[in-house]
């Protein structure tokens, strides 16, 4: 609290700090952070989802964030915007403001956080089903589950009894939300898998030794084959003692049968179909043989377009 009797880092209204003697000069220059037009906040302070969001609501007040912002706030994965999202009851009480977008309708389902009205985990991800990809979606879903925010069985429910568009989106996705999902790569990586006509593997599970310690977990196993996918991130390559870890896992593995696939994101992003059919070859070596075409079926390819010319082989 300054002697003016502003907070400035938390956000307030322009004319408040002018009504408290705060000056022209400094509310508009570097000191403060311009946001929505007529909201002030410290230069000093970091723009969290919870900060911007609480500033948008000194507009709405009636208003709860919704959308992408209320996703962020509850612990949620969904793809970067500028915008904050609000939801108003009525399409006259939307405002238009540069970083905030109003959308019209009931949010009917709320909860507490940070002290502010944000849609329930299931809201958002039922609103979100109109604005994301049915893989997109499906990542929230994991991320939202894997936070303790929401379960599969409450997302299937909010999208059994959700009304009017994406409707068909949030159902189809709320059915491949899984628990245990640690990182939105592991999410596509499993949907990469069974969107190319695998069979879905398990998520996360644990490998025990001879007398049922359990030894090392694995990203996507298929317990019945001792064969496991993995997603890695370039940190594992560029950090010696995880790297050094890695090794001697693998090798643990390899003395009890299991045989390890490492993905990485060009495997996911740039040859998604290739990736298939090394996972096919990989499961036939195992005993579990499918046929799969020789190029991606068109709707794998919405999905997971990847390159052009990437795919085949």
């Amino acid at each position: 609290m300054t002697m003016t009797g502003i907070d400035e880092r938390r956000p307030f209204l322009r004319r408040d700090g002018l009504a408290a003697g705060i000056t022209r000069h400094r509310l508009d220059g570097p000191a403060f952070h311009r946001l929505f037009g007529t909201v002030r906040v410290s230069g000093e302070v970091e723009l969290t989802p919870s900060l911007l969001a609480a500033g948008a609501l000194l507009l709405l007040p009636d208003a709860a964030v919704s959308h992408h912002t209320a996703a962020r706030m509850l612990g949620g994965i969904v793809p970067h915007t500028e915008e904050t999202h609000l939801t108003v009851a009525r399409p006259q009480g939307r405002r238009r403001r540069p970083g905030l977008r109003c959308h019209v309708g009931p949010a009917v389902r709320t909860r507490r956080v940070d002290g502010l009205r944000v849609t329930s985990p299931e809201q958002t991800f039922t609103d979100l089903a109109t604005h994301l990809t049915l893989v997109d979606l499906v990542v929230l879903g994991d991320s939202l589950v894997h936070r303790d925010a929401t379960s599969p069985d409450r997302l299937l429910e909010a999208a059994a009894g959700a009304r009017g568009p994406g409707t068909a989106l949030a159902r189809g996705a709320a059915a491949l939300v899984r628990k245990g999902v640690e990182s939105p790569m592991e999410t596509r990586s499993r949907l990469l898998l069974t969107f190319g006509g695998l069979p879905e593997p398990r998520v996360n599970e644990w490998v025990t030794d001879e007398h049922g310690r359990r030894r090392y977990r694995l990203d996507l196993p298929y317990p019945e084959l001792r064969l496991a996918f993995e997603y890695d991130g370039r940190q594992h390559a560029q950090d010696a003692a995880q790297w050094g870890w890695d090794v001697g896992r693998r090798e643990w593995l390899d003395g009890q049968g299991w045989r390890l696939i490492v993905l990485r994101a060009s495997d996911v992003f740039t040859t998604p179909w290739a990736t298939v059919l090394r996972a096919r070859d990989a499961l036939a070596q195992r005993g579990f043989d499918i046929e799969l075409p020789r190029q991606p079926p068109r709707e794998f390819a919405l999905h997971f377009p990847g390159r052009p010319w990437a795919g085949s082989r």
